[in-house]
């Protein structure tokens, strides 16, 4: 690809942060109601998480005590002193509790209490119990449960090595020799990509502890075949979504961990970057709704923070992108 500063891009996000201020360390995750009038407005957990995240990764994370300190106090409030867990309606809990403890972390913090519903889990047969009761191979979601639980303990410190080792061992046996990826068979319900979206969801795991993948040869295999023989949903790089950075992490990761196939994933993602910069220049930040949705705002800028790490010198800015995964688990 030829290359492409991206201080432009990274200035429109920036300035989207801004706009869903409330107040110091306050943020919404929505500028305003959709038709159904489902979202939650004003302060929001992942308003106030992915502010924190997309501040982190734009390099403008906060240095005065005083707003670090709100950040760190709005995130604590969201937590149930009952349960210890964080709720919020469009995710599921394990989701919340793992986005906001992963938040908090940032400002070096905890959670105000432990997390009470998932100690049971310490005793990882219980976990893996959990995991087999709710069919987890066969329906989506469980990746949420199944790598925001490892994130929450392991960053709350809930959990040893023990536990950890029990978890990736009992995660590689369960991945797929075949696709490389912890489903099997896709299908019309579940197809390929999403699939693929769980498994980046375990694979931010395996890096944080520098665990090896299970089967990176079939993963980059499998990731290459989605992309070129249009396995991927028709709004693949024209979207404000997740999707995208979790085929670019895939790819991108399991390359550190194989030659195999190297010149074509840095080909393949290079073309994707070209068709992905056109069409964010092709946005009205400021009127799109997926930019004005925190969360999704943030799943791009994860990728274009990925991106820029595995193409070197390609999408320059004059503060490089700082992935939020690279110091500690789960987005």
């Amino acid at each position: 690809m030829k290359t492409q500063n991206i201080n432009d891009l990274l200035q429109k996000i920036e300035n989207r942060v801004v706009a869903h201020r409330i107040s110091i360390g306050n943020y919404s995750r929505y500028l305003w109601q959709n038709e159904k009038g489902t979202r939650q407005m004003g302060s929001n957990p992942y308003g106030c998480a992915d502010a924190a995240n997309l501040l982190y990764t734009l390099g403008r994370f906060p240095s005065d005590a005083d707003e670090r300190a709100a950040f760190v106090n709005t995130l604590q409030g969201f937590q149930d002193k009952g349960t210890g867990l964080f709720f919020e309606l469009t995710h599921h809990t394990v989701h919340t509790t793992a986005h906001c403890v992963a938040a908090l972390e940032l400002f070096d913090a905890k959670p105000l209490y432990p997390l009470h519903e998932l100690e049971q889990y310490r005793e990882i047969d219980r976990f893996f119990a959990w995991m087999e009761r709710e069919d987890w191979l066969h329906r989506g979601c469980m990746a949420h449960v199944g790598a925001g639980l490892f994130a929450a303990m392991v960053i709350t410190e809930s959990v040893d090595d023990v536990w950890c080792q029990r978890y990736f061992s009992w995660f590689d046996e369960h991945c797929d020799a075949e696709s490389g990826l912890w489903k099997q068979e896709p299908t019309e319900s579940f197809p390929i990509h999403l699939q693929m979206g769980d498994t980046f969801h375990y694979l931010f795991n395996y890096e944080y502890m520098h665990h090896a993948f299970p089967y990176p040869e079939r993963l980059i295999d499998s990731c290459l075949a989605m992309y070129d023989e249009g396995r991927m949903p028709e709004a693949f790089g024209k979207q404000f979504h997740f999707i995208e950075m979790d085929w670019v992490y895939c790819l991108n990761r399991a390359s550190r961990q194989t030659t195999h196939r190297f010149a074509e994933i840095k080909k393949t993602l290079s073309a994707f970057a070209d068709q992905y910069l056109e069409y964010l220049r092709s946005v009205d930040f400021e009127r799109s709704s997926g930019a004005n949705d925190l969360h999704l705002l943030f799943g791009v800028t994860c990728c274009l923070a990925e991106l820029q790490a595995a193409l070197p010198d390609c999408l320059p800015s004059t503060k490089p992108l700082r992935l939020v995964l690279d110091r500690r688990p789960f987005i």
